[in-house]
């Protein structure tokens, strides 16, 4: 139990300082995403669309992040049963309001249609498991309720993995951009569903 505690404690702290990182670097240093685009493989047809769908992607992103960790703590989950609900509620809503924005601006993703069905393939999964997570709970399946927001919880750094990636194959073994960038958004879903199964798998254990 001392080990589940650390860990949330440091997911908390890991989606803190990414929520600071993510909302200073794109609505204070960089606002008009100029830096980003200039990234771009191609021309955005509508930037002011785009702009606006990657700004509401970005919240709705923040706010799973707020609350996914808040809901995984043990202790206020016991002690705040009721807090805990309207905290995953909104939790599951930012996650599945987030899924029309996310599947837009992924078309444009930097790296061409190989980072595109990545990105399809992460945000449905976020979506389905955050959805299979609710059902369970409303069928008082606690334990498979668990195990899917566990994954979906994960899923939620799954931008934060694609960050560090990208820094350690372009940066380090000086990939080309877009290359860096498709590589780390196919492994961002493929290493954090792995990490959620090891961390099921140790729930079940104990």
């Amino acid at each position: 139990m001392r080990k589940q505690k650390i860990l949330v404690i440091g997911l908390f702290i890991i989606a803190f300082m990414w929520i600071m990182h993510t909302l200073s670097k794109n609505f204070m240093v960089d606002p008009n995403f100029e830096k980003f685009l200039k990234k771009k493989d191609e021309i955005i047809s509508n930037p002011t669309v785009w702009a606006v769908m990657l700004r509401i992607h970005i919240v709705l992103a923040v706010i799973a992040l707020l609350t996914g960790p808040v809901g995984m703590m043990k202790g206020l989950r016991n002690k705040r049963l009721l807090f805990h609900r309207y905290n995953g509620r909104i939790y599951i809503l930012s996650i599945v309001f987030n899924f029309i924005p996310g599947i837009y601006v992924s078309l444009f993703a930097t790296g061409g249609w190989l980072s595109t069905i990545g990105f399809f393939i992460l945000n449905t999964l976020w979506l389905i498991t955050t959805v299979l997570g609710y059902k369970f709970i409303k069928r008082k399946d606690i334990v498979r309720h668990s195990q899917w927001i566990t994954r979906s919880f994960f899923l939620s750094f799954a931008n934060t993995i694609i960050y560090i990636i990208v820094a350690v194959t372009h940066n380090g073994l000086n990939l080309s951009y877009g290359f860096a960038y498709t590589i780390a958004v196919w492994l961002s879903w493929i290493i954090n569903l792995t990490i959620a199964e090891i961390v099921i798998k140790k729930k079940s254990l104990a």
